[in-house]
């Protein structure tokens, strides 16, 4: 799991990410607003830890432009802000969670590896799939393709490197056919930016990569 963490406070910044790192994630760093929107445009994390008072702008305004800018990524406020009023504005700009200074980092890790690593997820190049609620996710944006492409992409992401049977993925279809799982497959593919390899005479195959 790739983390951006964006602290000011440089003691406190390196024994978080020392103490995340030992825990086995992977940890950029960012001291201010303009390091965490040079590192988010370089490069795609999987979860922003962020401090609220920096030194150009608030931690609020960076997620809150993130977000504007279609940045799904999940994000913890890390504040010695306690009100109720920041709290609330915490949530209103996009944040999961919200903890409190001072604080364990264990409470952090624990908080992480709960709501974040303990999700059914598959991930494949740019795209993240949720068992649970069907959400599929290109580069963090939701992505809707009708009941019939939804199905197929379950279908092939859950199996991953293996053969799925045409008379499998027909029966996906409204009206079952070879030309018409054609089409659909087609249209997934430009619509992805995937390859869904036609294995001759036995169905199709996403590949692993």
């Amino acid at each position: 799991m790739k983390i951006l963490l964006l602290e000011d406070d440089k003691n406190l910044h390196e024994s978080l990410k020392e103490y995340l790192e030992v825990e086995g994630f992977e940890v950029d760093s960012a001291f201010d607003a303009k390091d965490a929107y040079e590192k988010t445009f370089q490069n795609k994390y999987d979860l922003y830890i962020f401090d609220v008072n920096l030194p150009d702008e608030s931690g609020f305004d960076v997620l809150t432009n993130l977000k504007k800018a279609e940045d799904q990524t999940p994000a913890i406020y890390i504040t010695a802000l306690s009100d109720t009023k920041s709290l609330l504005k915490g949530f209103q700009s996009g944040a999961d969670d919200y903890i409190k200074k001072p604080f364990d980092p264990e409470e952090l890790v624990i908080r992480i590896k709960s709501r974040y690593l303990n999700k059914p997820l598959i991930k494949y190049k740019d795209l993240t799939y949720n068992l649970n609620t069907k959400e599929l996710l290109k580069d963090g944006k939701e992505v809707f393709l009708g009941e019939v492409g939804a199905n197929l992409m379950h279908k092939f992401l859950t199996n991953i490197g293996k053969v799925v049977d045409t008379v499998e993925l027909m029966d996906l279809l409204y009206e079952p056919s070879t030309n018409a799982l054609r089409v659909n497959i087609a249209k997934l593919k430009k619509r992805l930016g995937i390859d869904i390899k036609n294995i001759r005479s036995r169905g199709y195959m996403l590949e692993k990569i």
